[in-house]
Formats: structure tokens, C-alpha cells, sequence
């Protein structure tokens, strides 16, 4: 890592969703709670479309690629006889984006639609440069590569992550949705880092998903990273699982981020690698506060001793304890969509009080 992050140590920001109908009061929370790492708004609770999954696969709706029908698991039309044209189509659209001429007109058929993403439309109305405490940095996410091919189907009712032409479509697909929201959140002059966001990376490993590669899943989440660094943004994935971390720590991240309150063990086992990832100047994203009914019991004082009892705890484990009080991001352990009103408002407001505390 050649890049200088310090910009990102010791600062805070969200995940994604939250559990508002409107992007306006989460957006009053986010500049509230998070004014040097605002995040675009998740609503799931808003609309359908707005989802972990369907927000990110419109423009292969829109080519005729795949069908998102209400209640049912996506799937693609790839054993229909016209496949092999959209497959074109949609190829030409990809090297239209790569193109420097044409790139702007052609990241614009791979945006948000605004049904899909109201938070995001009016995150981009702000005037974030101008604000009296201007922002380090602007935070946006997408969902990663293993996460949708898991929950998208072939034609034949298997995983499309699993196919080796479909697979490379999802992870083109969130490619080119990375560089539009990059090129999007540039417009304010401020640094962008774009989140990851693969929860299913807990499956490799596990018995019913004993034929996932290691390679497939290290090579499609590099293709995505790469789009957004090739941008000029900073990339991070996010995980709220115990998994193998070594595949993150391999892949040229600026930022881990996992769930430090429900699964600090499992980043023990690999401390020898998270080791090598701060001494290359990488962030670790400490997702301390609980996105559970547990934020209820907890506040910034106790969770800021879970903070320091975890770095003595890695630090025992040969990772180097000036490293880990420096190089830290404070975040949520999670979304917090499935949450309250109310807890979610104390999520914020907690994470906004630890960062003080810390810093």
C-alpha cells in the first residue's frame, strides 16, 4: 500500500441501512453522528428495491438479463435462446465504460435508479464541501461479489456464483457500480471510500458450500477493489461474521472492517496476517457498537474498554499495539436496518461518543 490513509485513523462512520421510510431524518442523523465520515442511507424499510440485492442488479434487469420478481430469488435468463446476444450487449456496454471517451455516458446506464437508491440521490444534494465541519471523507457501499452470486440463480436453480460466465457478469456488473458512485461522490472534492459488503463470506469453509474456490471469491472481490481504487477512492470490505480473514488481508484493501463486539475471537487467528496489513499502512474497522438488542446495555465508556481489551488481546498475540491504537476506523458492527427507530438513533449516537472518547 503506497497510499496515505492516516486521513481515515481515529475517525468514524456507518455501514449502510437504517430503518427510516425517508432519506431526509437519516441523512439529519448521519451529519449529526458522523460529520467527518458520512455515509449514503440504505432504506430497505422504504422499498423493496432498496434491498441488499436488488439495488445493485437494475441494469441487468434493464437488459433483459434477469428477472427480479417480488418474493422469489432472482434469477438469470441465461438458458433462454437469445442469451448469447444480451451476453453481447452487455459486454459492449462494459468496454463502452472502460473506454475514456464514452466512460461518463456509460457508468450512467450502470446507476442507481432513483426508485432503488433515495438516500443516495439526496446524500448527493448536500453541500458537504461547505458545511462548517467539513467531512475527511465520504463514504459509499455496495454489496460484494460472493453475496449476490450466492443469492442469484442460473437458470438451472443453481448459485450463479458457481458459473463461471455469470460470476464474471456480477462482478463486472458491481464494478461498473463502484466507478459511477465514485465518480458521483467526487464531484465535492472530498476523499471517497467505498465499502464492500459481504456477509456470505462466512460461507466458505462451511460444509454446504464445500465447492466454493478460494480463487474465485479472492479474484472477484479484487476485481471490484480495483475498479474503485483505478477511480481514485479508497476501498474497504466489510463482514459481520467470524470467517477467514487471511483472504481479506491478501487483497489490496485500505480498510477491514468486522464486528468486534460478537466476533473478536475469530480475528485472533490471524493476527499474524492483520499484523502484516497495519505494518503496509492498512486501516482495521473496528465494528464495536451492536447492531442487536445488546446496544440497549451498552454505551461508549463500556465499549470503549472492549476497544483497549482487544488490542491487549492482539497485541498478546504479536501484533504490534502502537499499530492497532493508531490505525483503527470506529463503526457499527452492522446495518442497522433491522433495528428501531430509537436503537438505531443510539447506535449512531453511541459510535459518535466512542470516537470522541478514543481519540
Amino acid at each position: 500500500m503506497t497510499e496515505d490513509i492516516s486521513f481515515l485513523y481515529g475517525s468514524a462512520t456507518g455501514i449502510g441501512s437504517m430503518p427510516y421510510e425517508q432519506p431526509v431524518p437519516a441523512l439529519e442523523l448521519i451529519r449529526e453522528t458522523l460529520p467527518f465520515g458520512p455515509h449514503w442511507p440504505q432504506l430497505p424499510g422504504r422499498d423493496q428495491t432498496e434491498s441488499f440485492l436488488r439495488q445493485y442488479l437494475n441494469p441487468l434487469v434493464k437488459l433483459g438479463m434477469m428477472d427480479l420478481k417480488k418474493g422469489e430469488t432472482p434469477f438469470f435468463y441465461d438458458l433462454e435462446e437469445d442469451w448469447l446476444e444480451k451476453e453481447e450487449k452487455f459486454y459492449e456496454r462494459y468496454l463502452c465504460c472502460r473506454e475514456e471517451g464514452d466512460k461518463e455516458n456509460g457508468l450512467s446506464f450502470f446507476a442507481f435508479s432513483r426508485e432503488s437508491a433515495a438516500g443516495f440521490y439526496k446524500f448527493l444534494d448536500a453541500n458537504w464541501e461547505s458545511l462548517s465541519r467539513k467531512p475527511l471523507f465520504l463514504k459509499g457501499q455496495l454489496s460484494g461479489p460472493l453475496s449476490v452470486g450466492l443469492q442469484v440463480n442460473a437458470g438451472d436453480g443453481t448459485a450463479a456464483f458457481y458459473h463461471d460466465d455469470l460470476r464474471d457478469i456480477i462482478n463486472k456488473t458491481l464494478a461498473l457500480t463502484a466507478r459511477y458512485q465514485v465518480q458521483a461522490l467526487k464531484k465535492f472534492s472530498l476523499p471517497v471510500v467505498i465499502f464492500i459488503d459481504e456477509p456470505l463470506l462466512l460461507s466458505y469453509g462451511q460444509s454446504p458450500y464445500v465447492s466454493l474456490s478460494r480463487e474465485h471469491i479472492f479474484q472477484s472481490l479484487e476485481e471490484v477493489i480495483w475498479a474503485v481504487r483505478e477511480e481514485g477512492a479508497y476501498a474497504g470490505v466489510h463482514c459481520c461474521s467470524g470467517i477467514d480473514w487471511s483472504i481479506l488481508f491478501k487483497l489490496p484493501l485500505h480498510i477491514v472492517n468486522f464486528d468486534a463486539y460478537a466476533f473478536f475471537e475469530s480475528m485472533l487467528v490471524y493476527s499474524g496476517e492483520l499484523e502484516n496489513f497495519l505494518e503496509k499502512g492498512g486501516c482495521l474497522g473496528w465494528g464495536l457498537v451492536p447492531t442487536s438488542d445488546a446496544i440497549e446495555k451498552e454505551n461508549a465508556a463500556s465499549l470503549k474498554e472492549k476497544f483497549y481489551d482487544g488490542i491487549r488481546r492482539l497485541s498478546r498475540r504479536g501484533v504490534n499495539q502502537e499499530l492497532l491504537a493508531r490505525q483503527y476506523l470506529l463503526t457499527p458492527s452492522c446495518g442497522t436496518g433491522t433495528l428501531t427507530l430509537a436503537q438505531s438513533q443510539k447506535v449512531y449516537q453511541t459510535t459518535a461518543q466512542l470516537q470522541k472518547l478514543l481519540v
